[in-house]
Order: C-alpha cells, then sequence, then structure tokens
C-alpha cells in the first residue's frame, strides 16, 4: 500500500485520540465546582432576620442559610485584615505576617498560598470583587497573591461608597452608582464570562463598615421603623447586601452552574458597634463571644442537604482545607495547616469532632514588641478571655451571655487554657518582626502616609493612622518623613510628592534622600483646598477625602535591597511646610 494511504490512518488513529483526550478534559473540566464566596465587613451575627433581628429584612440570605448547611459557633477574628488572612491560608494570622489592619500591619507575606492560588492552579479562573485589606502593593496584591481579576480597593475602608474610583488590576478606573451594586456588577461579569470554565469569585464587600453612606431609599426605610441615623445606615447596607446577594444567585440560576456552585457567605468580625448581636457580649474588636462569633452558610445543591445544622466549633482557619475537599483541588500546602477539613460534616456523614481549642488575638504593635493580650481561647465549653491584665473564663453552654466568670473556682482549667495560649502565641508570633520594609516590585508604587515613619511634631490628620490618613504638623527642616523599602525591581524612579500645603509655604526647599543621592525642589504657591464634601448619615470616624496636588521631586536610581526614603525641609520660610499624602515612584 501506499504510505500515504497509512499516513492517513495513523492521522485518524492520532485524532480519534486527540478528540477522546479533549472530552475527558472536557468532562473534568465540567465537573468542578465552581465556588462563590460572599464576604461582608462589619456585618455582626445579629445583622440578620435570620437570626431575630426584629428590625432587619434579609429575605435573600435567609433562604440562602435554609437551602444549605448553617454553622452554630463559626469564629473570626475580631477585626477585618487578620480574618482575611486565615480565609484565605487556612492559618492563624499571625503566621501569615498579619497583625493588625493599618501602617503595615495588615499586610499579608507574598510566599503564603492562598485559596486563589490553589484554585488557579486547578485550572480555575480567579476573580476578587471588592475590599482587599492585606497588602496593596506587589506581589502582596489581589493580582499577586493568586487572583486574575481585581475590582476594588485594598486599603482597612474606602472614604467614598458613590461614584468613586476604584482598583481595577493595575490601575485605577472610575464608576458609577453605590459601590455594592459596583462590585456585584463586576462579579456577575465574571461569572458571565468563564461560565464555560470552573471559577472561584470572591466578593469581600466593604459595607456595612463607616462611613456610613446608604442610598436614601434604604436609609428611609429603617428611618421610618423609628431607627437612629446610625443603626438606619447600617441596616441599609445590610439590605443593599441582601439584594446583592439576590442577584448573584439569580445570575447562577441564569447561567444554569447553580447545582454546580458552591455558595458560602461569611462576615469577618463581630458588629462595628453596639446593637441587636443574640445577648452576646462585645462587638468588633473585642475577644469576647460577640466580637468573633459570626455567620457561616454554605450552600451545594445535591450534595449539601438543606437546613443541616452544624453545632461543633468551626473558625475560619478551616475554610480553604475544607474548600479544597470539597473540590477535590490538588493542594501541598506550602506552610503547615492550622485549620480542618469540615467536609463530613456538610456531606452528613459525621455529627461529632473531637474538642479542640481555638485561638484568638487582636493588638497592634506596641513599640519592638507585639503583646499577648488581648487574647482568648474557645473550647466547646468555654471562654477564656485575657484582657486588662485580667483573666476570665466563662461557661458558654450554662451562660452564653457571659455574665459571670466562673476563673476563681476553676483554678486548674484556666492555668491549662492559658498556658496552651501562651505556647500558640509564642509559636505563632515567632515569624512577626518590627521591620516590615514596602515592596517595590511594580512600575508604579504609592508610598501612603500610614505606611511612613515621621519624627518631630508631625502626626496624623486623624490620629490613628488608619487607611486613606495623611501627615500634617510639618513644620521645621528638623522633621523628617521616611519610609522603608525593599527594592525587587531594580531601576530609575521618578519620586512625585502627594501633597497640599499653605500660601505661606511658597519657597519651601524639599529634599529626598536615599542613600548618597539627593534630588530637591522648591514647594509653588499655595493648593490648600477645602475637604469634599460628603454624603455620610452620621459624623465618620475617618478622614474625609480631599484634593491634592502634585510635585515632582527628580529621579533616584534604586538598587535592590533595602533602603530608606527620607523626605525633609531644607529651608522653611515661615514655618510652614506642607500636608502629605503619599509618595510615589514611577519606573523610568
Amino acid at each position: 500500500m501506499k504510505p500515504t494511504f497509512w499516513i492517513g490512518i495513523a492521522a485518524l488513529i492520532l485524532g480519534a485520540w486527540v478528540a477522546r483526550r479533549s472530552a475527558i478534559t472536557l468532562s473534568v473540566t465540567a465537573t468542578k465546582p465552581n465556588v462563590l464566596f460572599i464576604l461582608t465587613d462589619d456585618q455582626g451575627w445579629g445583622d440578620l432576620s435570620l437570626h431575630g433581628n426584629r428590625f432587619l429584612e434579609t429575605p435573600n440570605l435567609d433562604r440562602l442559610a435554609h437551602s444549605g448547611a448553617q454553622f452554630d459557633r463559626f469564629f473570626v477574628s475580631p477585626l477585618c485584615a487578620p480574618t482575611r488572612a486565615s480565609l484565605l491560608t487556612g492559618r492563624y494570622h499571625l503566621r501569615t505576617g498579619t497583625v493588625s489592619v493599618t501602617q503595615g500591619w495588615e499586610r499579608m507575606r507574598s510566599e503564603e498560598l492562598t485559596l486563589a492560588e490553589v484554585f488557579r492552579q486547578n485550572g480555575y479562573a480567579t476573580g476578587c470583587f471588592g475590599k482587599w485589606h492585606n497588602g496593596e502593593h506587589a506581589p502582596e496584591d489581589p493580582n499577586g497573591q493568586g487572583f486574575d481579576e481585581f475590582l476594588g480597593f485594598c486599603a482597612g475602608h474606602w472614604n467614598n461608597y458613590f461614584d468613586t474610583d476604584l482598583q481595577h488590576n493595575d490601575r485605577m478606573v472610575a464608576t458609577k452608582g453605590f459601590i455594592t451594586d459596583v462590585l456585584t456588577d463586576a462579579a456577575l461579569a465574571f461569572m458571565s464570562n468563564h461560565k464555560s470554565q470552573p471559577f472561584f469569585c470572591y466578593v469581600p464587600f466593604n459595607a456595612p463598615h463607616s462611613p456610613h453612606q446608604v442610598p436614601d431609599r434604604y436609609f428611609d426605610k429603617y428611618k421610618a421603623k423609628g431607627l437612629t441615623d446610625e443603626d438606619a445606615s447600617i441596616y441599609g447596607m445590610v439590605e443593599n447586601i441582601d439584594d446583592n446577594v439576590g442577584r448573584l444567585l439569580a445570575r447562577l440560576d441564569q447561567l444554569d452552574l447553580a447545582s454546580n456552585t458552591i455558595v458560602v457567605f461569611a462576615t469577618d468580625n463581630g458588629p462595628n458597634g453596639r446593637r441587636f448581636n443574640g445577648d452576646m457580649k462585645g462587638i468588633k474588636g473585642s475577644v469576647d463571644e460577640g466580637g468573633v462569633r459570626v455567620p457561616l452558610f454554605v450552600r451545594w445543591p445535591g450534595k449539601i442537604r438543606p437546613e443541616t445544622w452544624i453545632r461543633p466549633n468551626a473558625a475560619h482557619i478551616d475554610l480553604m482545607p475544607t474548600l479544597v475537599d470539597l473540590c477535590k483541588l490538588r493542594f501541598k500546602p506550602s506552610h503547615p495547616i492550622d485549620g480542618r477539613s469540615l467536609v463530613n460534616f456538610l456531606v452528613n456523614k459525621t455529627d461529632t469532632l473531637p474538642d479542640r481549642l481555638l485561638f484568638t488575638h487582636v493588638a497592634g504593635m506596641s513599640g519592638n514588641q507585639l503583646p499577648m493580650e488581648p487574647g482568648g481561647v474557645r473550647t466547646a465549653q468555654y471562654r477564656l478571655v485575657l484582657q486588662k491584665g485580667q483573666t476570665q473564663l466563662y461557661d458558654m453552654l450554662r451562660d452564653p451571655s457571659q455574665t459571670t466568670d466562673i476563673a476563681p473556682g476553676h483554678a486548674q482549667l484556666v492555668q491549662r487554657l492559658q498556658a496552651a495560649y501562651e505556647h500558640w502565641f509564642r509559636d505563632a508570633s515567632q515569624a512577626v518582626t518590627r521591620f516590615r520594609p514596602v515592596p517595590v516590585a511594580a512600575r508604579r508604587v504609592l508610598l501612603q502616609a500610614p505606611e511612613a515613619h515621621f519624627s518631630g511634631e508631625i502626626h496624623y490628620k486623624q490620629g490613628s493612622g488608619w487607611a486613606n490618613d495623611w501627615l500634617v504638623n510639618w513644620q521645621s527642616p528638623a522633621d523628617s518623613i521616611w519610609w522603608e523599602v525593599d527594592v525587587q525591581r531594580p531601576g530609575t524612579y521618578q519620586l512625585s510628592l502627594q501633597y497640599t500645603c499653605p500660601e505661606s509655604a511658597h519657597g519651601t526647599i524639599l529634599s529626598a534622600t536615599v542613600g548618597q543621592t539627593m534630588v530637591q525642589q522648591t514647594l509653588p504657591g499655595g493648593f490648600d483646598p477645602p475637604l469634599k464634601p460628603s454624603p455620610d448619615r452620621i459624623l465618620r470616624k475617618e478622614v474625609y477625602e480631599k484634593t491634592w496636588a502634585w510635585l515632582p521631586l527628580g529621579r533616584v536610581k534604586l538598587v535592590r535591597g533595602r533602603h530608606r526614603i527620607l523626605l525633609r525641609a531644607m529651608a522653611v520660610p515661615k514655618s510652614q511646610v506642607a500636608e502629605v499624602k503619599a509618595l510615589l515612584l514611577t519606573a523610568q
């Protein structure tokens, strides 16, 4: 026979083999469940009509809870960034480098393996739409931590919820509408665009975190119920979240993806104020039950029975191993995992779990030390609370509102739990270091005021150095501002100062020094606009928005390694310098 005959036969066989392999691949891909993970910010356990809140209406979240599994006792951290780090890694937040919520202590080390990275390694499209709060600079930002697409913000809070600018991957974009609606629109588009492949869609809404901004129709509804402006705005934001959860679930139905999508809903800490929370003690920031017990709902039609009720204690550290098992992902941990898989509870194979100790810590750095307290330990029956130099013990089965401290009558139990906590703290915090330079690993790096160090009479505008704050009261050549950086992308960078200043600061000479290199620039005429009007329902604790000017300082060459970028005023004609928002590094 002619060679062309055998070539044709071989081609047919090869084509059939390739087609079969492709069909198998498509079949496997199609069976992988999608994951929609919705997280809200400062929504407490009691901020659901499902949980007995007589004012609030959350019909979509209530239906979501009833259609799958509800966790009776699900525990997180008292503050948002630590909770997010644990949810994304399956590890206690201190191990990940995340200590608190601002001044760089919200950052999660880029070496941590996140849920997004695990899903992407398994062929998933990954998207994050909302508040990140685990590092704003590459490689610690969402794109660097496993997300193909990101729309939202990386800071601890945002200043404006209407028609605001948000970060889309590596650039800022203008948006139109209320922020929760905008983020939902982006998540809907992501799910639609990836309907033919498995996806992990993470939607960390920033509501109902302050500032207290909400569309009129939601606010007016709750004001008509006789609530304060604060509660009306918070409940209005929560009902808006509920409406958007309804939109997300409806899109899954429209795309015929509901039966193959795991939907997870949780919140990141206790309520951001004193309101209904099931008679629990404590709010956001507290290591008591009310500061750390939050809702967790998991739905997967056909796999998780409706009205499944999971009573044993569970925690944020359990989410990663649970989702890995549910989705049957290939997974090789890069660091030891603290959590455990709860799959057997979800699929009704067991209803018991050996008791374990769950640990809680909330504190920022104090000088060069990380305080051991406030902290806490939770068992199936007891909660140990360590704070303000006191040690308290509560029987959570007999006294869920923590009204009676029983520590005096249980000395041995207190000693055992306290020793366990101290051992855990020393182990989990051993990698926490005071010196945390900002990574310079991208073409554009914005060094924010809360990341700066400063001397003299300089201080934060708001006082605490939360996100979006800036530096004020710079008056003397003896004062200085500096940023510690770790240059991972060496090259020449343009330095530009984001600032405002009064007219009296005209002629002030500024210098920026890196090693032996100094660049100088003179402040032009004054630029000091008023604060922007803000549609807040109550006065905010955070800073308001302001329009800023930019001053090019000059170019410097940054070699690989750690450096200090020092900002000083060489000459101050009238004891006035500038208010400083940020220093921008732009690769040339």
